[in-house]
């Protein structure tokens, strides 16, 4: 029997770096940094005021107050974007907006708030200490400076970044290609009536919107025949451009597991048992050069599998630094029970203290799943854990809240 790490490196190894693209910044969300990308200008780029106010001397405004104003004229007005400021002659103010460059000669900005607001000869009734409400040149970033190391995951700020420092675009990993496909005579499209002894067929929507959230662009190949020779035929011819085929189902001990008895022989997909609930029945290799994975049919199987093995090496191959899921611990609000040797993941409801067991063990419960918003991971010589015992969960993303 393998153990979790051994199959997660056997899956991991199937994938490579991904090759790397130049995407548009407004394409680029959720996409990850492929290269280090320097800060091409700084920010600031220029000295600039944080401020609606006048841009001042403070030696001529410093004394200012309620019971001794100062009054100055206002030598020009400076909103933002102007390029030809004048700079600031002794004796006078420069009315100035937040982010307009601050005119040569001034060291402090003092408020509008501190001032009648005119725009002739204006009264100032108190300012700053020297060098308030000042942005710096650099003081956010230099020019040349690390902006976005690879690797870096693009987020709003990131973007924001990004497009701050100058790039219209940016070098990301391209998305993996993963084409889905779901086993199993008894499936049905979901809308059609169903015959005693059908389904419908779930598997593959999971799935595709698991890569669609893991980064990858999923292709589904749906209602495949449960005949070795047809199912080779009609996988083969769906192949091409693929980085990764994912199967559901048809991989456990039984009779007509058609994923199964189709790769085993081909010798390049290795079958195995992993020590873990759910989930115990893997495989992973290669057809015709193409990485493949397969997991169990039943859907909490299906997605466990997903999340513990595909999950992680799907995004290592994006560039992730941390591919994994954000873990923490928690504390049972009930006792559990866990066969011994196998690796536990139950489906958990956590509220930031205390994690709650959704549902039962059972493999096909695929309701309690949708209720749950983390894993809870029992190791393997665990067997009892009593209410207030402390456990590692696994944050998972798109529960239900």
């Amino acid at each position: 029997m393998r153990t979790v790490e051994e199959h997660q490196a056997v899956v991991t190894g199937l994938l490579a770096p991904l090759p790397v693209e130049d995407v548009p910044l407004a394409a680029a969300a959720g996409r990850v940094v492929a290269t280090d990308l320097p800060a091409l200008v700084s920010l600031p780029g220029f000295a600039n005021s944080a401020m609606d106010g006048y841009a001042a001397r403070h030696a001529e405004v410093g004394t200012a107050s309620e019971a001794a104003p100062v009054r100055l004229p206002v030598g020009a007005d400076i909103p933002a974007g102007r390029t030809d400021v004048p700079p600031l002659l002794p004796g006078t103010v420069h009315r100035i907006m937040t982010g307009a460059p601050l005119p040569e000669g001034a060291d402090v900005v003092v408020p509008v708030e501190r001032t009648d607001g005119a725009t002739d000869v204006v009264t100032i009734t108190g300012a700053p200490d020297v060098g308030t409400h000042l942005r710096h040149a650099g003081e956010d970033i230099r020019a040349g400076d690390l902006a976005l190391p690879a690797g870096t995951a693009l987020g709003a700020a990131q973007l924001g970044l990004a497009a701050a420092v100058g790039y219209a675009s940016v070098p990301v990993r391209r998305r993996p290609r993963v084409l889905v496909l779901s086993t199993g005579s008894e499936l049905v499209e979901p809308g059609r009536p169903l015959q005693p002894g059908q389904i419908y067929e779930s598997n593959s929507v999971l799935l595709a919107a698991a890569v669609a959230d893991a980064g990858g662009d999923a292709r589904t190949l749906h209602f495949v025949p449960d005949d070795v020779d047809q199912f080779l035929t009609t996988v083969r011819a769906e192949l091409a451009g693929a980085d990764l085929l994912v199967t559901s189902g048809g991989v456990s001990a039984g009779a007509y597991e058609v994923v199964k008895d189709a790769f085993r022989g081909l010798g390049t997909v290795e079958f195995a048992k992993v020590a873990m609930q759910p989930g115990g029945p893997q495989g992973a290799g290669t057809v015709d050069g193409v990485p493949v994975v397969t997991l169990p049919g039943n859907p909490v199987s299906s997605f466990v599998s997903f999340e513990v093995f595909v999950r992680p090496a799907l995004r290592r191959a994006l560039g992730h630094t941390s591919p994994d899921r954000l873990r923490t611990t928690a504390r049972l609000t009930t006792a559990l029970r866990s066969p011994a040797g196998r690796r536990q993941f139950l489906r958990g409801r956590f509220d930031g203290e205390v994690v709650t067991q959704v549902g039962g063990p059972g493999s096909h419960l695929v309701a309690h799943l949708a209720r749950a918003n983390c894993l809870v991971v029992v190791p393997e010589d665990v067997t009892e854990l009593p209410a207030g015992a402390e456990v590692v969960v696994v944050l998972i993303e798109g529960a239900l809240q």
